[in-house]
């Protein structure tokens, strides 16, 4: 008997991570300027002297989830093919006007959608996309892969995570092919961009690290991890990133990919109404917890 979850679509986005440069600028951005909530504070699970940022809507909900490895030396990365370009919120389509007043940026119109395009401090490009279905502030509308050639990277969208061809348009610069799920799930929209003019991407400050999608439970990651390998991907094994279980893969155009578990969620070691208030380190660095503060620069919240 086949097993039914390999023909049940992914649910959505789960979350982004992408690096930023020095970590108290990353947060004021983000918490005092697009009024996110962080909600967790906790290091890099390879790299224990950075700070690991997330923010996200109100309720920490899978689908609104921004992560940054936060580096204090200066530098920056490059946006370009194989990996993601941008990230995007839905927001209210009345509500753009005043988003543009405070964070600039320029306005355009995408799939009959009009669009708020920005760039962070630290040079991360996201956008603000109207959305008359658009959920509480903070929630996923979609993402942008950056790839040569939209054919294979489609083909794990189409076959694999559920996703459908919705459209193509022509725009400056190169060509935008848009995927979507069935249903309403948050950031159930992923976009790939065919630039005219291929730039190679470089890792830094600036640039998206991975784009993470939602298993539906740890049975569908299973089913999904077990359809990837029988295609001929490179698949991790399960990992315990503390507030949910991942594995990765690199599509075939280059985007690092992640699917992560709901499970067991960001109030594991705090309450919901505390959500980022402590330093949280993974258990294997607990032991270390006096020399790693002292490490990491001192954030203020407020």
């Amino acid at each position: 008997m086949s097993d039914p979850h390999l023909k049940t679509p992914i649910a959505g986005l789960h979350h982004v991570t992408a690096i930023s440069g020095p970590a108290q600028e990353n947060l004021d951005y983000y918490t005092k300027i697009l009024k996110t909530r962080l909600i967790k504070k906790t290091v890099n699970f390879d790299a224990p002297d950075m700070y690991h940022l997330y923010y996200g809507a109100q309720d920490a909900r899978p689908g609104s989830v921004m992560t940054f490895f936060n580096r204090e030396a200066r530098g920056q990365g490059q946006a370009g093919t194989g990996a993601a370009q941008a990230f995007a919120y839905a927001v209210a389509p009345d509500d753009l006007p005043k988003w543009h007043e405070a964070l600039g940026g320029t306005r355009s119109t995408r799939f009959g959608a009009q669009v708020l395009s920005v760039t962070d401090p630290h040079g991360q490009a996201f956008e603000l996309i109207a959305d008359t279905e658009a959920g509480p502030w903070g929630v996923f509308h979609s993402v942008t892969l950056w790839v040569a050639d939209p054919v294979p990277t489609a083909a794990i969208l189409t076959e694999v995570f559920g996703y459908a061809l919705h459209g193509e348009e022509r725009s400056t610069g190169g060509r935008r092919l848009r995927y979507t799920l069935p249903g309403d799930a948050s950031g159930r929209v992923v976009d790939l961009w065919v630039a005219d003019t291929p730039v190679k991407a470089r890792p830094g400050p600036g640039t998206i690290h991975h784009v993470a999608f939602r298993a539906r439970d740890a049975a569908h990651q299973a089913a999904l991890r077990e359809n990837l390998l029988a295609r001929g991907e490179n698949v991790t094994e399960v990992k315990d990133r503390q507030y949910f279980k991942a594995i990765y893969f690199r599509e075939p155009g280059g985007v690092l990919f992640e699917i992560a578990t709901d499970g067991p969620g960001f109030d594991v070691d705090e309450p919901m109404a505390a959500l980022g208030t402590g330093l949280k380190l993974p258990p294997q660095y607990e032991h270390d917890r006096a020399q790693i503060e002292a490490r990491l620069p001192v954030l203020r919240a407020e």
